[in-house]
């Protein structure tokens, strides 16, 4: 048991998981005494591979509430199909709260054009050809969730295939 436990942790380290943070803001809960003051922060865990998770952590730290971003990202990883021109399948879009965001593929060469929460996410995806765009709202929170979102329903062709029950080349026909 202990060793299975050990081998998972060294596989956890080996994937070289990247985070950034996106957001750190000081929020207040007013108590009885006053008001207590606590950071949260939005942290964007990925690792350019295919996987990225959007996480919130709170402590009365900037650094525990990292610490715990990043924690909470890691159990909300997402699998990103990403096509031979480091690109997505087909359009997509997402909701997060009241943000939009639409999602198409790109040519080769052409790099991540979107903006804020949502560039980040798709860089830490490992996307490098993309076209982005935020609709709705500019909360860095909901567009990163409306991101992760978006790339989480997009489809291969063979998962395409599969559920249809047909082989993948009479897709093409």
């Amino acid at each position: 048991m202990a060793n299975r436990r050990k081998s998972a942790r060294n596989v956890e380290k080996e994937t070289n998981w990247q985070e950034r943070v996106v957001q750190i803001r000081r929020v207040s809960k007013v108590v009885k005494g006053g008001k207590k003051l606590s950071f949260r922060a939005i942290v964007v865990v990925g690792n350019e591979r295919g996987q990225v998770g959007v996480g919130v952590g709170k402590a009365s730290d900037v650094i525990g509430a990292v610490k715990k971003g990043v924690a909470d990202g890691k159990k909300h990883l997402v699998d990103v199909p990403i096509t031979k021109s480091s690109s997505i399948p087909h359009p997509t879009s997402g909701i997060g709260g009241a943000a939009k965001v639409m999602m198409r593929p790109a040519a080769p060469g052409t790099g991540v054009i979107a903006g804020g929460a949502v560039r980040t996410v798709l860089e830490l995806a490992g996307v490098r050809n993309i076209l982005a765009k935020q609709l709705g709202s500019s909360n860095p929170l909901n567009n990163a969730r409306a991101a992760v979102n978006a790339l989480d329903s997009l489809r291969t062709f063979s998962d395409v295939a599969e559920e249809r029950g047909i082989p993948v080349e009479s897709l093409y026909a």
